[in-house]
């Protein structure tokens, strides 16, 4: 295991004498060529917002599956060349930055193989699937000085910041404890109980799993909607992702991270199970995890599949409960009602409201081509998304260790040794994560 400490100081003193920048000189009309490798619902969103960008032009598109691959042909408006093999777009030296939004368990190997190939990158979240792989990750980008942006855009939405900057202020009074939450009371028959069958003839089933172990090929497993309303159920394997932990987990705890500055956890404790759905998929269904970090105060992140009663009516959030006053908030907005402790509210403490469309999609592919051309570090830099993935990783290594977990952030390890075998994961040859 990378000791995190010795590497930062490592890749600081490397920053005092070395220039950031090694691609070509970019102006700032000049167009950037983009490569999107895995075409599912998530890329086709990441291709069309990026469209929007005028400085970025689709040149590759990329999946292993032909009716994704030909949608994104489409919706590149036919300007981008279609590829089957991710490899063959890395290869390609005319291409400046890569976006992969393939399954989970790819997006490590994929990141460090494009910082080789001297690509910058737009990464969705999580950026992988076991600790390990995120210090690879910072490492690659540090050594081979690369833009990486990974896809936790709540950061560039507006009343995202807002709301950090009100916690950071605070307005709210001292904060001991914080909620987060994905609630829905979802069929229990969930996604059913589809047999192992061959896989489609148009779907490359073996580059698919890539490093992931060899499996059957199962529905559920690749879980593509044929109408194509719902995001893959591959979300909901071990092989491949965390469940909702940290489909949706990241996205809430990295915004209370960034809230109180970054920090990690300390110590870690998870219970659950799968309680409610009877189909065939692995995550728990119903999971509470508990985080306390050193500075003062307690993070929860709660999942129910069963249930969908929650503050404020809302299927998901954060809640930051101060002495003064609790703020919710999610992608629709924020809200802060006083506290009330049978003397009058703090006058400065009135109820306030905050709305927002904004979910930070637009201002964050902005945010990183500016910093492709200006080589400074994005607003979702590797190492921010790094600390925030890990985060949730910990509460599935807590569940799945049934261990109380205490966090070695530097040594980027857990106390628990018998935990530690939960924090890698092999690769199936021939795939290797080398630096």
């Amino acid at each position: 295991m990378t000791d995190r400490r010795d590497f930062l100081k490592s890749t600081a003193a490397a920053a005092l004498t070395t220039s950031l920048f090694t691609g070509r000189v970019r102006g700032a009309n000049d167009k950037i060529a983009a490569a999107f490798i895995g075409m599912g619902k998530m890329g086709r969103s990441n291709l069309q917002i990026a469209m929007r960008q005028e400085n970025l032009v689709p040149v590759a598109v990329c999946d292993v599956f032909q009716r994704n691959l030909d949608w994104a042909v489409r919706d590149s408006k036919n300007q981008a060349k279609p590829y089957r093999d991710f490899r063959e777009v890395l290869a390609d030296k005319s291409i400046d930055v890569v976006c992969i939004s393939t399954p989970d368990h790819w997006h490590a190997y994929m990141t460090v193989e494009a910082c080789k190939a001297r690509k910058d990158v737009y990464v969705e979240k999580p950026i992988c699937v076991v600790v390990d792989e995120g210090v690879k990750m910072v490492e690659a980008a540090r050594k081979y000085d690369r833009v990486v942006q990974a896809g936790t855009m709540q950061r560039s939405a507006a009343h995202f910041k807002k709301a950090v900057d009100i916690v950071r202020s605070g307005e709210l009074g001292q904060i001991t404890f914080v909620r987060t939450w994905n609630y829905g009371n979802e069929p229990q028959e969930g996604y059913g109980n589809p047999p192992d069958v061959e896989p489609p003839s148009t779907l490359d089933w073996d580059m698919w799993l890539g490093p992931a172990p060899k499996s059957p090929y199962n529905a559920n497993r690749f879980g593509v909607d044929p109408d194509d309303k719902y995001f893959s159920t591959f979300r909901w394997f071990w092989d491949y992702a965390g469940g909702m932990m940290t489909d949706w987990g990241v996205h809430w705890l990295d915004i209370v991270q960034m809230a109180f500055h970054e920090e990690v956890p300390a110590e870690i404790t998870a219970l659950g199970g799968k309680f409610w759905l009877k189909d065939n998929t692995e995550t728990p269904d119903t999971l509470q995890v508990t985080y306390k970090y050193a500075s003062g105060f307690v993070a929860t992140y709660e999942r129910r599949a069963g249930n969908g009663q929650s503050m404020f009516g809302k299927g998901g959030g954060i809640l930051f409960c101060g002495s003064k006053g609790t703020m919710f908030l999610d992608r629709g907005g924020y809200k802060i009602v006083p506290e009330m402790t049978g003397k009058p509210p703090v006058a400065a403490m009135a109820e306030a409201e905050g709305k927002s469309t904004d979910s930070g999609n637009a201002n964050h592919w902005a945010n990183f081509l500016e910093c492709v051309r200006t080589r400074q570090k994005p607003m979702s830099d590797i190492e921010t998304c790094q600390r925030s993935t890990t985060t949730c990783l910990l509460g599935n290594v807590a569940y799945r260790s049934q261990l109380r977990l205490d966090w070695d952030a530097q040594k980027w390890t857990t106390e628990q040794a018998e935990a530690r075998k939960f924090l890698t994961r092999e690769y199936r040859k021939p795939w290797k994560l080398v630096v």
